[in-house]
């Protein structure tokens, strides 16, 4: 028997696959697994895959055959294997972005890592700024600094307490009718959000290590829930780094929306911003209309061998 469905839950190995309404466990054949063994994980949550079982066995296992063409995907460089990539989810409608100054702290250049990827593959990204309680008055100046350059280039941003529900009544009716992931570094507080906003969901949460400030895996593995308003939800595990792939350096301009409104502007029409004359990105970083930690951002990925994670 053939069915077609969607990928909800995947460990690499074994994957929770719904077909008209329906949980099945399958594995995954070994043809496709050598087909896309570039990648660290052939099939991702949120994959619409063929897959078969046999009649008259309640228990059978159904085997994934095909992975139909994605309409988009948040991608990273795997930690181990540099020379690999793994998805971490495919066809969302948009992400949301979870940022903290602190406990555990988010670089800008992680932030800009994660934006280029969704720039390149079309998604929307919204930046959520968790554990605005803790942060002292400096902290909150830094935070609202951050948001002034995201907010300025296109980004929706929202001040949060994953915890405070009064905090979030924006969000929800962002997410309905859409699949959503939520991503971040480990600790930012991805998991304990979603419980606020579906406590029915009980996903495991982890308290941030007292003596590095950095957070550990409350999820393990990527995973997607079916909730009210038509409200799709993918739980990932958190990430300390994140590596760009698929993205020639001629190419990376455009991907930052700032550098794209002016690029046109520069002298040479191969500027790569660097040290070349006349560069209208450099005239927007000292008018000020380009934030300097994005132009830093931009010139680290430019300068990495093959954008290797570091």
């Amino acid at each position: 028997m053939i069915k077609e469905g969607i990928v909800y839950y995947s460990t690499g190995s074994n994957y929770r696959v719904k077909s008209d309404g329906v949980f099945y466990k399958c594995k995954i054949k070994g043809k496709l697994r050598i087909k896309q063994i570039e990648t660290t994980n052939p099939i991702a949550v949120g994959d619409k895959v063929s897959f078969s079982i046999e009649k008259n066995k309640k228990s059978a296992v159904g085997l994934i055959f095909e992975v139909k063409e994605r309409n988009n995907y948040i991608i990273r460089k795997s930690v181990n294997l540099s020379k690999q990539f793994h998805i971490i989810a495919s066809n969302i409608d948009q992400v949301f972005l979870m940022v903290t100054i602190k406990e555990p702290k988010t670089f800008t250049s992680f932030i800009d890592r994660f934006l280029v990827t969704a720039e390149a593959y079309k998604i929307k990204v919204i930046i959520l700024f968790n554990k605005i309680d803790i942060y002292s008055n400096d902290e909150l100046k830094r935070l609202d600094v951050l948001i002034e350059i995201y907010s300025k280039i296109g980004y929706d941003c929202f001040k949060i307490i994953a915890r405070n529900m009064s905090t979030l009544k924006n969000i929800i009716n962002l997410m309905k009718e859409k699949t959503n992931m939520f991503s971040g570094n480990s600790g930012v507080g991805k998991s304990t959000l979603i419980n606020t906003l579906f406590p029915k969901l009980k996903l495991k949460t982890i308290e941030i290590s007292n003596s590095h400030k950095q957070g550990k895996h409350a999820t393990t593995f990527s995973e997607m829930y079916d909730l009210n308003h038509g409200i799709k939800i993918v739980d990932t595990p958190g990430v300390k780094s994140f590596g760009i792939v698929e993205i020639n350096p001629e190419e990376l301009d455009n991907y930052f929306p700032e550098f794209l409104a002016l690029k046109s502007n520069c002298k040479f029409n191969n500027c790569m911003h660097v040290k070349e004359p006349n560069c209208a990105i450099k005239l927007g970083l000292e008018e000020k209309i380009i934030s300097k930690t994005r132009y830093d951002s931009y010139i680290d990925l430019i300068k990495e061998d093959n954008y290797k994670i570091r």
